[in-house]
């Protein structure tokens, strides 16, 4: 048996099975890409992992500034950037700084600490750990 619709009922059905199919794929692009992000973040297993550290394009005297307030007031531990600890080498206020802005942030970041410091720094994904320098990381 066979319904005969008007021409303007057969178009307005042609247009909600259109809509209809175009709705399912943007769904299953949509499962497709989301599918795809999550696999790839599970096999990298530092895709979580963020640290703040030294902006290059800072000048040392702006570290200076900040990094005496993180080991100060911002509360950061800065106990292995002094002389004969793990991290005091390489002895240049970029890398105290990073490990300084480091440390506050990932006491605080989870309590609305940030990593801006006046511009002076910048978070990245790769880990800016040495040797026996280990930088702290709090996903």
């Amino acid at each position: 048996m066979h319904t005969y619709l008007p021409p303007s009922a057969a178009r307005v059905k042609n247009c909600y099975l259109k809509k209809q199919a175009v709705t399912r794929l943007i769904l299953l692009l949509y499962f497709i890409l989301h599918f795809a992000t999550v696999s790839a973040q599970q096999e990298d297993r530092n895709w979580e992992k963020q640290w703040c550290i030294a902006d290059e394009q800072t000048p040392d005297d702006i570290l200076q500034i900040a990094l005496s307030w993180a080991c100060g007031p911002g509360g950061a531990d800065c106990t292995m950037i002094e002389p004969n600890k793990s991290c005091y080498l390489p002895n240049t206020v970029r890398d105290h700084a990073s490990y300084a802005f480091n440390s506050y942030w990932q006491k605080y970041k989870k309590h609305g600490g940030s990593c801006y410091f006046s511009a002076a720094a910048m978070v990245t994904n790769l880990d800016p750990s040495r040797k026996s320098c280990n930088f702290e990381v709090v996903p």
